[in-house]
């Protein structure tokens, strides 16, 4: 990866000996494998390394969860937020494993499209709840930083499950409660 780094360096017409580039590549490996660190994660450990019975059959809800990934097309940033829901059907979550499983998603090569489906799929895989239901906000550079330039541009994506599938009220309430002043 070093040599690789290194002649991308090179074709962009940098001097790789010069002072500010001669420890680069070593700070580019470090980035990337944190940037690309979870592909050695996994969602159902973390989430079930954490689930108590509960009688509470009403919405959970965690929003304004920061993501920071990187597109697969271009490998440049997509920043965001996630606002995920769930009911719980006899068990909840310990709410910091909900953020943990976003970065196990974003923390990997790709679209925004799928990183919301991962996300949704696990936490219905892991807890089994009465619904599921993950919004994800973002700005993706590869439409800021080149292409069409069109600055401050997001994308929203949605992934429900179950009852927010099924019952229109309570995908309202939930969209509500994500787009309230809450903590704003």
């Amino acid at each position: 990866m070093q040599k690789a780094v290194v002649e991308i360096l090179k074709h962009l017409g940098e001097d790789t000996t010069r002072e500010g580039l001669e420890k680069t590549p070593q700070r580019v490996i470090k980035a990337w494998e944190f940037m690309c660190s979870g592909y050695n994660m996994d969602a159902q450990d973390i989430l079930k390394s954490a689930l108590f019975t509960s009688s509470n059959d009403e919405m959970v809800v965690v929003k304004d969860i920061e993501l920071y990934s990187n597109c697969e097309h271009h490998m440049l940033p997509i920043i965001g937020k996630a606002h995920i829901a769930y009911i719980p059907n006899g068990k909840v979550v310990g709410l910091s494993k909900i953020p943990r499983v976003v970065d196990v998603f974003a923390r990997r090569l790709q679209i925004q499209e799928q990183l919301t489906e991962q996300i949704a799929d696990a936490i219905d895989e892991a807890i089994a709840p009465k619904g599921v239901a993950v919004v994800i906000d973002a700005r993706h550079m590869c439409m800021e930083m080149r292409g069409v330039q069109k600055i401050s541009s997001t994308t929203v994506t949605s992934a429900l499950r179950g009852k927010f599938k099924e019952d229109k009220s309570i995908k309202d309430e939930f969209m509500n409660i994500i787009s309230s002043s809450f903590n704003k």
